[in-house]
C-alpha cells in the first residue's frame, strides 16, 4: 500500500504550483492523518524514504483532486484509493506504451538471455510483488493464482488449463529486472494502430506520441484487415513475455490465454475483430472461458499451497522443463 500511495501522490503534485495551504502526510500508513496548515511556499511535501518531497498546490483540480486523495486517506476508503490509482497508472501506461516502445522491449527481453529459473523460482519472486494495476491487492499473487488453477480444475478442466491458471502471471517475473510496473502490467492492447475507445480509460492516449501519428491512428494502422493477431504487435507487458517463453511447451489454447488474458477490449468488448483471423476467432473462446476463473475465483478459505504443491509439481513435470529461461 505504501508503494500505491507514493505513486499516486508523486505523480499528480510534480506539476503543481504554489499556494497558502500545506498538506503534509507525516506517513505513508493508512492510519496517519494528514493535515492542513498555513504556510507560504512550496505548499507541502511528502516525507518518503527518500526524503521530503516539495508539492506545489495552485490548480483548483489538483486541490480538488488532493482533497479527495486526503478523504479516502483519512477515512480508509481502500475502493476509492484503488480505484485514483489505476487511474493513475493507466495514465503513465498509455502515454508511454507506443509502437516503437514496443519493439524495444522485444528487442531487450524476448532474446530469452536473463535468467533460468523454476517455476516455483518464479512463484515464489511474485510473491514480493504487489500489482498496480490489481484492485485486489489484498491477495498475494501465489494465492490468487492457486485460486484461479483450483477453481479450474473442480469445474473438470483438461489439466493443462488448470496448469496454465497456475502460470498465467508469470511473466510478471519482469519485474525481476527492474522495469516499471506500467510495462508490466494492466490491460493490454495493439499498438500500430488506432486506440480503441473501449480501452480502460482511453481519454489518457491523447498524450501517446503515435495518437496523432498518421501511421498509426487509423483503423488498420500498419496492418490489413484479418490479419491475424500474431502479426500484431500488442502493448509490452507480461502477457507477451510469458507467451515467448512457454510457446515451445504447451498447447495453443493455452498460449492464446497467456498471451491474451489482458486484452480486454477484445475478449469483452470485441474491439479488434477486423484484425482477427478464424484460428484467432477460435482459440478465444478459450480465452473467454479463462477470464471468470482468472476474475473470480476468490473463496473464503485461502487454497493451502503446501498440500498442493505435490500435485502442481506433478503437473509441471508434465509439460515444462525444470527450469525455464527467461
Amino acid at each position: 500500500m505504501k508503494k500505491l500511495l507514493l505513486l499516486f501522490t508523486l505523480s499528480f503534485l510534480a506539476s503543481c504550483n504554489n499556494t497558502a495551504i500545506q498538506k503534509v502526510a507525516s506517513s505513508l500508513s493508512p492510519d496517519a492523518e494528514i493535515v492542513e496548515v498555513e504556510v507560504n511556499t512550496p505548499a507541502g511535501y511528502l516525507s518518503t524514504a527518500n526524503g521530503k518531497t516539495d508539492a506545489y498546490d495552485g490548480d483548483p483540480s489538483n486541490l480538488e483532486l488532493w482533497d479527495k486523495y486526503i478523504d479516502a486517506h483519512n477515512n480508509k476508503d481502500l475502493d476509492v484509493i484503488r480505484e485514483m490509482n489505476a487511474r493513475n497508472f493507466y495514465k503513465i501506461n498509455h502515454q508511454f506504451q507506443t509502437y516503437n516502445f514496443v519493439v524495444a522491449k522485444q528487442n531487450e527481453f524476448l532474446s530469452l538471455d536473463k535468467k533460468k529459473m523454476s517455476v516455483w523460482d518464479a512463484l515464489d519472486y511474485l510473491n514480493t510483488l504487489v500489482d498496480d494495476s490489481d484492485p485486489d491487492i489484498e491477495l498475494d499473487q501465489l494465492q490468487h493464482l492457486l485460486q484461479t488453477s483450483e477453481a479450474i480444475r473442480q469445474d473438470g478442466h483438461p489439466d493443462w488449463f488448470v496448469l496454465t491458471g497456475l502460470l498465467h502471471d508469470l511473466g510478471k517475473v519482469l519485474c525481476l529486472y527492474g522495469e516499471p510496473q506500467w510495462a508490466v502490467v494492466g490491460d493490454t492492447y495493439p499498438v500500430g494502430c488506432k486506440f480503441s475507445d473501449k480501452i480502460v480509460y482511453p481519454e489518457f492516449f491523447t498524450k501517446n506520441s503515435d495518437f496523432s501519428d498518421e501511421r498509426y491512428n487509423t483503423k488498420f494502422g500498419i496492418y490489413y484487415e484479418n490479419c491475424g493477431l500474431e502479426n500484431v504487435k500488442m502493448s509490452w507487458g507480461h502477457d507477451e513475455y510469458l507467451y515467448h517463453v512457454m510457446k515451445d511447451y504447451l498447447p495453443k489454447p493455452a498460449l492464446y490465454i497467456i498471451r491474451y488474458h489482458s486484452f480486454y477490449a477484445q475478449h469483452r468488448e470485441e474491439a479488434y475483430a477486423h484484425l482477427m483471423n478464424e484460428e484467432d476467432h477460435e482459440n478465444f473462446e478459450w480465452v473467454k472461458k479463462f477470464n471468470p476463473y482468472d476474475l473470480y475465483s476468490k473463496v473464503s478459505v485461502p487454497p493451502d499451497a503446501k498440500a498442493l504443491r505435490p500435485y502442481y509439481e506433478d503437473l509441471i513435470d508434465k509439460y515444462l522443463p525444470k527450469e525455464l529461461i527467461f
